[in-house]
């Protein structure tokens, strides 16, 4: 992923989702990907998660520290349903 992306920038593009995401919300900030695959990176651990009751609980916070990981510059490569460019580059609406 591009150096130039900040926390201070993803806070901004996810400014519109809750503190606390559901396993959907996770799916659509991660640009659509597949619930299974979401749950396969709750399930492996690289995002930090609560569960209560059966259902996934995930931390914005967690959320942002994951898309600027090493895991994720490296997972994303694999995916169809990646971020759009022109947000972390600081296009798009605001």
């Amino acid at each position: 992923m591009d150096n130039s992306i900040t926390k201070e920038r993803l806070y901004q593009i996810y400014r519109n989702y809750p503190d606390v995401v559901t396993l959907q919300q996770l799916c659509e900030m991660l640009g659509g990907i597949a619930d299974s695959t979401a749950r396969k990176l709750l399930r492996g651990d690289h995002i930090e998660h609560f569960v209560i009751m059966g259902t996934y609980y995930i931390p914005k916070k967690y959320v942002i520290d994951y898309v600027l990981s090493p895991h994720y510059l490296e997972f994303r490569k694999k995916l169809k349903a990646k971020l759009p460019l022109n947000l972390l580059k600081g296009g798009g609406k605001k």
